[in-house]
């Protein structure tokens, strides 16, 4: 075996294959609340999810899942859960698309794109935080037994 593949095998590679991942996640889901906030207005927003069948006033509960979701992803903080908690506002995601055919260059943008994201937040789930995460702080700090350890600072 040769010495990319030890490493690739390797659970330090697993563990930036999961970072790089929850790190890119947290970047596309802050990246769409400011396009909520600042680009499309919180008024253009709504309206947009009118014409698509949701009430209005649900774009500011998919800005807040976008925004705090995207910080704990970048932060690494309940990787798992936050994952799983963004997979319904990706499938919200998929009603103004799927009409629109595969590809996301489609006029009105395919689900591609949103079928990517909501796959890609499931195996985030599946394989956790990876490294430079507060979960991984967090279970460090809890020992075997599952009392918490005494921290030296």
């Amino acid at each position: 075996m040769s010495r990319i593949e030890s490493f690739l095998s390797s659970a330090s590679a697993r563990d930036a294959g999961a970072t790089v991942l929850r790190v890119a996640l947290g970047a596309v889901f802050l990246a769409h609340a400011g396009a909520k906030a600042f680009i499309f207005t919180f008024a253009g927003t709504a309206q947009f999810f009118e014409a698509h069948g949701f009430p209005g006033w649900t774009a500011w509960p998919v800005f807040l899942a976008e925004l705090l979701g995207g910080l704990a992803l970048v932060a690494g903080f309940r990787t798992r859960l936050v994952a799983l908690g963004l997979v319904p506002v990706m499938l919200g995601a998929l009603k103004p698309h799927v009409a629109n055919g595969w590809m996301f260059t489609n006029t009105g943008g395919g689900w591609e794109y949103v079928a990517f994201l909501i796959l890609a937040l499931v195996t985030q789930a599946l394989i956790g935080s990876g490294a430079f995460a507060f979960d991984g702080a967090r279970a460090r700090r809890t020992a075997p037994s599952g009392r918490t350890a005494s921290v030296v600072g």
